[in-house]
């Protein structure tokens, strides 16, 4: 299986997840294939524009929704009125079909990814995929992550809609059976989540309160313009984000009016490496396009009147101007009461061969 995942982060780099989850069925209807011809497809897309990993969604709505759940997104954007009814719509492919799709992605070269709801597909999707993935709907759901966690397979744990002990308790229960790498998503639960909505701050937040763990970023905001919420994300520290993905933001219902397509990864990619290029390493030293003006705008001492050999140097014969290729500012009380080696003219640049270095 392929390992991008884990590679890039322990590298410190960008992942970005295209969440397809169930949008290949209306996609197959857009273009009359079918369903699996349309999930490759997307596969396929999503890979050439450039994301590290795609993700499904594993489920039936037998087992996931009794028949009364209501649903909780916009009624405007997904006519659906019950949870029941619309995950029935979306969850005719099983163990085959995410075994195909498994194979397929690896043969793109991108890693794949499909969060379980139910023991069934924890199980089967065991051998198809390196890190599992943990809905925010299933952040209270201890005996399903204790039963994931001890898969002892890196996790990703989204957090949306979530109070702080709750996400304290998932955690805890992770690491009493699992210590691989695990990764806390910012997530907001709200289909989609407005601007003001966003609390990005709570990046932040996660940071501070597990400083052990990498902070990841799950969006459902409508792309903006300029991806400045996904900028912002990163930013601040998530070093993992997941968007779903899909060929039409126009097609209603699901999850294409707040899914990125192919352009905005292309977008997305480049606005993140552009981020990369001006945040830097952060080391604290002078860097090397700063090297010539340090030289040249930087002071040293100079003459500040004309002293003759043998004269023992005062502070008042001195003086500090640019450039700073001689004998640093810095280093003032150290050539005070020293003898001049040589006749130093008036505003002369001291160098280390005018000095003689010993107390008179």
């Amino acid at each position: 299986m392929i390992d991008i995942i884990q590679r890039r982060i322990k590298e410190n780099k960008f992942v970005l997840i295209a969440e397809i989850g169930v949008n290949y069925f209306d996609i197959a209807r857009k273009f009359q294939i079918a369903p699996m011809e349309a999930a490759k497809k997307m596969i396929e897309i999503a890979a050439s524009a450039g994301v590290h990993a795609v993700k499904f969604q594993s489920y039936k709505a037998e087992t996931l929704a009794s028949k009364d759940s209501p649903y909780y997104w916009d009624i405007n954007e997904e006519p659906t009125d019950s949870q029941y009814k619309l995950f029935q719509k979306f969850d005719s492919f099983g163990k085959n079909e995410y075994c195909e799709l498994s194979t397929y992605a690896e043969q793109t070269g991108i890693e794949f990814l499909s969060t379980p709801f139910d023991i069934d597909s924890a199980d089967y999707l065991e051998p198809l995929m390196n890190v599992y993935k943990i809905s925010s709907s299933d952040l209270n759901n201890l005996p399903f992550i204790e039963y994931q966690a001890k898969k002892n397979k890196p996790i990703i744990l989204s957090t949306g809609a979530s109070e702080e002990d709750e996400i304290c308790r998932a955690v805890e229960l992770i690491r009493k059976y699992n210590k691989q790498l695990l990764v806390l998503m910012h997530c907001v639960l709200e289909y989609p989540t407005s601007y003001e909505h966003a609390n990005l701050s709570k990046i932040i937040s996660l940071k501070e309160r597990f400083p052990d763990l990498v902070i990841g970023y799950s969006d459902h905001t409508k792309p903006d313009k300029g991806y400045d919420i996904l900028k912002i994300a990163y930013g601040l520290g998530a070093k993992v984000i997941e968007k779903h993905f899909t060929l039409d933001k126009t097609l209603k219902g699901n999850d294409h009016y707040h899914a990125m397509d192919q352009q905005d990864v292309i977008e997305i990619i480049k606005k993140v490496n552009f981020l990369n290029m001006i945040l830097g390493d952060g080391k604290l030293c002078c860097m090397e396009g700063e090297k010539k003006a340090r030289l040249n705008a930087r002071r040293s001492l100079v003459a500040q009147t004309d002293i003759k050999a043998g004269t023992v140097i005062t502070n008042e014969m001195l003086t500090f101007k640019r450039p700073g290729s001689g004998i640093s500012v810095s280093r003032m009380e150290e050539i005070v009461g020293e003898k001049a080696a040589v006749d130093i003219r008036r505003d002369t640049v001291l160098k280390e061969e005018m000095i003689c270095f010993y107390k008179s």
